[in-house]
């Protein structure tokens, strides 16, 4: 999970517990929540009053406060964190600049599984959602998402940058379907 998405949480938990918390005031103010109030209870005042706060003593039962009467002190995002499941934290496919072995650029592999790249510079894809949802499309349709199209100039320049040179060498293969495509006769770029 990353800080923003922590700080995000931490900004806007205290609004869900606001209504509770006015509730544990009153409590609190009539004299109701004692030293043999429920720990959830405790819990609960303490999480409404946010990270910042310092924690409020409660009496115990003789009216004397003591160390051992003092609800833990601890940042709402720490008691929290472990709760939430590491499925929240977005997907990454971040490029490595320097390599830990070799300290080169390395390629993000989800390119060459889903592009393929031609000599003169231009990439090739499948149409998006060829194969999403294919009961409900009309067989003329599906015959167009079978379709391979050519990425525009900005998304070529991106995944140019997102391989190696070993993607971009010059490929040879026997009854190549793509050999007519591979070198540009009047290229506008």
């Amino acid at each position: 999970m990353t800080l923003k998405m922590a700080a995000t949480m931490a900004r806007c938990f205290p609004a869900l517990v606001r209504p509770l918390s006015t509730r544990m005031r009153s409590c609190r103010v009539s004299g109701l929540l004692r030293a043999h109030a429920t720990p959830q209870t405790r819990l609960l005042s303490d999480l409404s009053r946010g990270p910042l706060q310092r924690p409020a003593r409660i009496p115990a039962a003789g009216g004397v406060s003591t160390a051992s009467s003092q609800i833990p002190q601890g940042g709402l995002l720490r008691r929290v964190l472990p709760l939430l499941p590491a499925v929240l934290a977005p997907p990454s496919r971040s490029l490595t600049y320097y390599s830990l072995k070799y300290g080169k650029r390395k390629t993000c592999r989800s390119v060459p599984k889903r592009f393929l790249r031609l000599h003169c510079g231009l990439w090739l894809r499948r149409k998006a959602g060829y194969k999403k949802k294919l009961w409900k499309k009309l067989p003329a349709r599906k015959k167009r998402l079978r379709e391979h199209v050519f990425c525009n100039k900005t998304q070529s320049h991106l995944l140019d940058k997102m391989t190696g040179r070993f993607w971009k060498r010059r490929n040879w293969y026997l009854n190549d379907p793509y050999l007519k495509y591979q070198d540009r006769v009047n290229p506008r770029w």
